[in-house]
């Protein structure tokens, strides 16, 4: 074993050994740091030296450059400077020749204008001299007209106001005849010429309306499916039948036409109503009173209903807007309202389109030209429910709904109740004449029309003193010319009452006839 002295003194020589490696490599390390930072410290130097140098170098290349683009610019600028003052130099030039010759031209004028000037003295002082004269003359002259105007009144032994009124007068009856011939001469001309015109119109709007040539009846037909839906139809000792022309209003009409019963009513609404109830009834099988009463309100709704969409389509067709949904519904009404076995809703369509064609050869207003046609009949839809005639409840329904003021005189005018004071007015009764009176419009046939056209005119020539008669608005108005010298004025209301009595007393017509008697007086004389 070692002792223990000896390893003591061991461990720490093994220590110190240890302690002054340590310290050895810690000095060295110092050492190592010290010199790397110095070394780096050298590089980091040298390189800011060279890094600094190479920046001096380029300031200065920098600083040179400069100068030269500065003297290359100021050169620029100079040799810039140099031709803008050559140009303006140059301009500067030619304005002030152009201001020379200006002023010239100037000169020039000024030497022109006083010349002008002394011209126009001297003519003042020609004309100051030669008026002079002339006002001398012209005093010299009235002078001498007052001398011959005094002997021309002494000589004649009239004084000039009388010799000028002598001639005024006899001037105005020379002026009052001329006028009277060229008035005369103009009024035939245009009477003529709007004739042909007239003519011209009315032609093209008949051949441009295409309308049915058909007259309605005051029947309707039911078809049956059996003779034994008759005895259904009749009931138990007539019960079914008497409530259904109780309901209706309406006459059924049962003979010996076998499958078909036979509706009888002046009224089309009513009339409907039966035929739309027996097709009910007939369909459903179940036909007793109560059944009866049911299905007739049940049509009259659905009329209703159709009628309203029959004046909607009419409106529709004619191409107007605004008008008021009652009116619409009266509209439809029509459909079911004849007037002499020619459809009112028809009527108005056709007179709407004979209106808007009028209307459009004349310059007038298409649209309301055809809501006017469309409505002049429209009182027709009441005029069995309230007092009055189709024209005044017209116009009560126009005026309720707000229509225009023209629509309401068109509508008041129409059939010449009272006088039409506008070309709206004018087309209305034109067109709701042509309407009416062409053949096949109404339950009349050409032969009786033509007959009752001629008999008016016999009644009316066959009165004393009647020089010519002409039976117009198809046959609905007759105008009689009397001879001036057999009638007076006085007469003319007693011969117009009694044509108009015989006239009721010997024919059968439908609504009335205008008698129009016309006394005329004319001056003819011949210039040789």
């Amino acid at each position: 074993m070692i002792p223990t002295g000896i390893a003591v003194l061991f461990s720490i020589s093994t220590g110190v050994t240890v302690l002054i490696a340590v310290l050895a490599a810690v000095v060295a390390g110092a050492l190592m740091f010290v010199a790397g930072n110095v070394y780096r410290r050298k590089t980091a130097e040298a390189k800011i030296g060279s890094a600094e140098d190479e920046a001096k170098r380029l300031i200065n290349d920098a600083i040179k450059a400069s100068q030269q683009k500065r003297k290359e610019a100021l050169v620029e600028a100079k040799d810039a400077a140099f031709q803008i003052k050559a140009e303006a130099d140059k301009e500067i030039k030619e304005r002030r020749g152009e201001l020379s010759r200006q002023e010239r031209r100037l000169d020039q004028k000024e030497e022109a204008l006083d010349r002008k000037t002394a011209a126009l003295e001297q003519k003042e002082k020609d004309l100051a001299e030669r008026t002079k004269t002339a006002d001398e003359r012209l005093a010299e002259i009235e002078q001498l007209k007052a001398q011959e105007l005094d002997k021309m009144e002494t000589i004649a032994g009239l004084t000039t106001e009388d010799a000028k009124q002598l001639l005024l007068d006899r001037l105005d009856e020379q002026l009052t005849h001329e006028k009277a011939m060229h008035v005369a001469s103009f009024e035939a001309q245009t009477r003529d010429e709007c004739d042909t015109i007239a003519r011209d119109l009315i032609g093209q709007a008949v051949a441009r309306c295409a309308a049915d040539h058909s007259s309605e009846a005051t029947v309707s037909v039911v078809p049956l499916p059996n003779d034994e839906m008759k005895g259904r139809i009749i009931g138990r000792e007539g019960r079914n039948i008497r409530a259904l022309e109780t309901a209706t209003g309406v006459d059924l009409i049962i003979d010996d036409t076998p499958e078909a019963i036979t509706l009888s009513s002046f009224d089309p609404v009513r009339r409907e109503v039966a035929r739309m109830t027996l097709e009910k009834l007939i369909s459903d099988g179940r036909i007793h009173p109560a059944r009866i009463e049911e299905a007739v309100e049940k049509s009259r709704r659905e009329l209703e209903l159709a009628m309203k969409r029959e004046g909607e389509k009419a409106v529709m067709d004619v191409g107007i807007h605004g008008i008021h949904p009652d009116i619409v519904k009266l509209l439809g009404r029509l459909r079911y309202r004849t007037s002499y076995g020619q459809n009112v809703l028809n009527h108005s369509l056709e007179v709407a389109y004979l209106c808007g064609i009028l209307a459009g050869e004349l310059g007038v207003n298409v649209t309301q030209a055809r809501r006017a046609g469309l409505l002049h009949d429209i009182g027709k839809a009441l005029d069995h429910e309230i007092e009055g005639s189709h024209i005044s409840i017209g116009v009560e329904i126009a005026k309720k709904y707000k229509e225009n003021p023209a629509i309401l005189h068109a509508i008041e005018a129409h059939h010449g109740d009272v006088e039409a004071k506008t070309t709206l007015a004018f087309i209305v009764m034109a067109a709701d004449a042509i309407s009416a009176a062409r053949p096949g419009a109404r339950r009349e046939n050409l032969e009786s029309y033509i007959k009752r056209l001629e008999s008016l005119e016999e009644i009316a020539e066959g009165f004393e003193g009647v020089e010519r008669s002409f039976a117009i608005q198809a046959g609905r108005e007759v105008r009689i010319m009397v001879k001036p010298d057999a009638i007076s004025d006085d007469q003319l209301i007693l011969l117009a009452h009694d044509v108009s009595r015989k006239i009721e007393d010997t024919l059968d017509y439908p609504g009335q006839i205008k008698v129009n008697v016309i006394r005329e007086s004319r001056a003819v004389d011949y210039a040789k």
